[in-house]
């Protein structure tokens, strides 16, 4: 370069004029060419985990401005961010949800989601979209959790179970995890609401410490709509939906220092959230790495061959 390489401010200032809006459009083109290669390579249906986190380092009290929230789609099995949609409150990521999902190719796909996204609205666009859910029930929605509760302790006449039970044992604790699987909806008063539900579930999860024996014990309930998961398949998708928590959320506050960033300037806390995803991307793509995300970070940044080496290799599977 004529006058050197840029210092770290032109690269902030960079970041901070482009337009997010239109910064997340091409993150997700790309992304979107690497899920689709990832899941051909795997020839079988995916799993989209959708959950929110806050970078909680934007917040600008000064100009009055509240930190970035941003909503995540997390294709669990690959690793990848796939899009995400921002907001500057948690209480909005209700309404950031369904124009998160508008961005996504749900066919043949499970899409699942906490408490926050079961709404009766997000359902009916995931089966729009010819998708599938797995959506957990809470006390947000009071009318389906009392009558999926009611159902399970009074196992009414006609209510009958498919179940299955695994068992962990790690960390100086053996965890057991029971799946209960009701297909018969009309135990659900509210089950007309709920655009292509095919059961509701519990799941009994028990902890026991191996250090003093003490035992913990807590029940989770959801409603699905795939009609050809097994209770098995089913337990396995509640599993894999944390999988955006430990290797997402975690690692960007871990390995990527997010919540210590204090990056407010215009658009720059919004572009670099995206910037971090697109980073985690590139490194989940060398599947032959054996350090973890912040080590290879490092050696990225002390070894440009390697670096130009993962780049190389995210976009030869994007334009495959």
């Amino acid at each position: 370069l004529p006058h050197q390489t840029p210092s770290q401010d032109v690269y902030l200032s960079v970041f901070a004029a482009l337009d997010p809006l239109e910064f997340s459009k091409v993150f997700r083109e790309w992304a979107n060419l690497l899920s689709l290669q990832k899941e051909f390579k795997n020839n079988k249906n995916s799993q989209i985990a959708i959950d929110g986190k806050t970078s909680r380092g934007s917040i600008d009290r000064e100009n009055n401005r509240s930190a970035i929230h941003t909503v995540s789609a997390w294709l669990c099995d690959a690793g990848l961010v796939l899009s995400q949609e921002k907001t500057r409150e948690k209480s909005n990521e209700i309404t950031a949800i369904p124009e998160l999902l508008k961005t996504l190719d749900l066919r043949s796909r499970t899409i699942s989601m906490d408490a926050m996204g079961t709404q009766t609205e997000i359902a009916a666009l995931i089966k729009k979209k010819e998708g599938q859910y797995l959506l957990a029930v809470k006390n947000n929605q009071p009318t389906l959790h009392a009558d999926i509760k009611k159902a399970f302790e009074s196992k009414p006449e006609g209510f009958i179970l498919e179940s299955d039970c695994d068992v962990d044992k790690g960390h100086g604790r053996i965890e057991t995890r029971k799946i209960e699987v009701c297909r018969e909806i009309s135990f659900l008063s509210s089950s007309k609401k709920w655009a292509g539900i095919s059961f509701f579930a519990k799941i009994t999860r028990t902890r026991t410490i191996l250090r003093d024996n003490s035992s913990s014990e807590e029940e989770a309930y959801y409603i699905g709509s795939d009609r050809t998961a097994s209770a098995k398949i089913i337990s396995g998708q509640v599993r894999k939906h944390w999988s955006i928590e430990n290797n997402l959320h975690w690692v960007l506050d871990v390995a990527f220092r997010e919540d210590q960033a204090r990056h407010r300037s215009k658009n720059l806390a919004s572009n670099l959230a995206t910037l971090r995803h697109f980073s985690l991307n590139v490194l989940k793509m060398d599947t032959g790495r054996k350090l973890g995300v912040a080590n290879t970070r490092k050696q990225a940044g002390w070894d440009m061959g390697y670096m130009v080496n993962l780049i190389c290799n995210s976009s030869v599977w994007a334009d495959a």
